[in-house]
């Protein structure tokens, strides 16, 4: 079947690759391809590095023809948020305000990729200073959801998003500040993690929100997520917020089983507005993990319902701080929807910030003290599947709801502590729409949130699932 490569998972093609069945250049080439007939209507990339990436895809080859094999990762393409620097690659961040800054180093990301053998084939579009839910971008034009291109991709990570579920990359990278990984993965139907705070280097990644941003995979599978965490996590001196523990096998203890793992629920999640197409899909996925030996428990967590309050003055304060300046020159630049936030947050206090914080120091003792109780928190991932572009309102069955509160419902409290989240496909909706579930843990214990995503996965086939205009 044609284009078969650009819908393996990393794992499989690790497989292909170092038995030699195929050539990293095959692999690299068809993704090619698969971009350059898909990205009239997806709009995934800003920039594709084709010339590079085929160079590249020729030096792993002679290198694995020759005998050296460096790992799962070794000549799997992997395409970058366009906020991760490259030697001399235009580094944009969503907006053509930026598009001649060109950076002279690599972040390290970027450099733990390429001792993997990763081979970079571009840089994907994104809602503009990656300021927003939804993967609009009035400079670089808006995200298109693969399941239908009329909907939204989901931001701020929307090109990681559409090109993982399109096939036009295997691995791709995102960042999250309230949930801008997350949320396109659930959206668009794939795997996406965001690590615990401190676990991945974000040095030479644009920021955001400082106290809030975490980087990570945007991937087929639960599997593919661990394989990219084992490369690309680890202490770096570089980064002020990078801490210092070891970093473990994140592969290998995912097939053990989940038998006794107690899985919390919050009560809080529905009291909430939430379609009843995912509620029921929710509910399928916890009596599945029941069946599979979890321990399902109904847990009490109040404070949640002030995520929102919270992450709100934290995230446009400290985005305010990095963006205000630019703003006031380059106003009429920014998108409309952008400006208004960073406009507002220079309308906050130092009293206001300092508030935040303390309500934040709050919101951690309490789901510390939550997390005694169970291993995971389970729940949806977006009480909706994914609005139509242009939307501004979402209908959740009980309720009408704005596109921003909706569509971060359940992402900002992980960002508030910083502990590891992960989304993975659950469901669909009547409208063949994905449904995603989050899935969260104690800080420093992704292998637990990996473990029962994939138990899950192997007892479901959510995850095999393709957009039907472009399988």
């Amino acid at each position: 079947m044609e284009f078969e490569l650009c819908f393996k998972t990393a794992d499989e093609l690790s497989h292909l690759i170092s038995s030699k069945q195929v050539s990293p250049v095959q692999v690299v080439e068809e993704h090619l391809r698969r971009i350059e007939l898909l990205e009239p209507k997806l709009n995934s990339y800003i920039s594709i590095m084709r010339d590079s990436a085929i160079k590249q895809a020729k030096e792993h080859e002679s290198e694995i023809l020759g005998g050296t094999y460096r790992g799962p990762l070794h000549g799997v393409p992997v395409a970058l948020k366009d906020i991760f620097y490259v030697t001399g690659v235009p580094n944009t961040y969503g907006s053509k305000i930026n598009q001649d800054f060109v950076p002279h180093f690599n972040s390290t990301v970027v450099n733990k990729f390429a001792d993997a053998g990763a081979i970079l084939i571009g840089k994907l579009n994104l809602h503009q200073f990656a300021f927003g839910p939804t993967g609009e971008n009035h400079h670089y034009g808006d995200m298109h959801n693969p399941w239908d291109i009329d909907s939204y991709a989901g931001g701020s990570s929307g090109g990681s998003g559409s090109a993982v579920a399109a096939g036009q990359a295997t691995i791709a990278m995102g960042s999250d500040t309230g949930g801008s990984i997350r949320i396109p993965s659930a959206l668009c139907g794939i795997v996406g993690l965001k690590p615990t705070f401190g676990r991945v280097s974000k040095y030479g990644v644009s920021p955001l929100g400082w106290s809030l941003d975490h980087v990570g995979p945007m991937v087929r599978t639960v599997k593919d997520a661990a394989l990219v965490l084992n490369a690309i996590a680890g202490y770096d001196q570089m980064d002020s917020c990078s801490v210092n523990r070891p970093v473990p096998d994140f592969t290998a203890g995912l097939s053990d089983g989940i038998e006794g793992i107690r899985v919390g629920v919050p009560k809080e999640y529905f009291d909430f507005p939430v379609h009843p197409q995912v509620k029921s899909s929710v509910d399928a996925a916890l009596v599945q993990l029941e069946k599979l030996g979890a321990k399902i428990i109904d847990v009490d967590w109040p404070i949640f319902s002030y995520a929102f309050a919270i992450s709100t003055v934290l995230l446009i304060t400290e985005a305010s701080a990095g963006l205000s300046k630019l703003v006031m020159e380059k106003g009429p630049e920014f998108q409309p929807g952008t400006r208004l936030r960073v406009e507002g947050g220079m309308f906050y206090t130092a009293n206001d910030y300092l508030k935040a914080q303390r309500a934040r120091r709050l919101f951690v003792d309490q789901t510390r003290e939550l997390m005694d109780k169970v291993d995971v928190l389970v729940g949806p991932m977006v009480p909706s599947g994914a609005p139509k572009i242009g939307q501004t309102e979402v209908d959740l069955g009980s309720k009408h709801q704005g596109i921003i509160p909706t569509l971060t419902q359940y992402t900002r409290a992980f960002n508030i502590n910083g502990f590891p989240a992960m989304t993975l496909p659950c469901g669909f909706t009547d409208s063949n729409m994905p449904i995603g579930l989050q899935i969260a843990g104690r800080p420093w214990e992704e292998e637990t949130v990996l473990k029962v995503g994939h138990a899950f996965e192997k007892a479901t086939d959510w995850h095999t699932k393709r957009p039907p205009a472009f399988s």
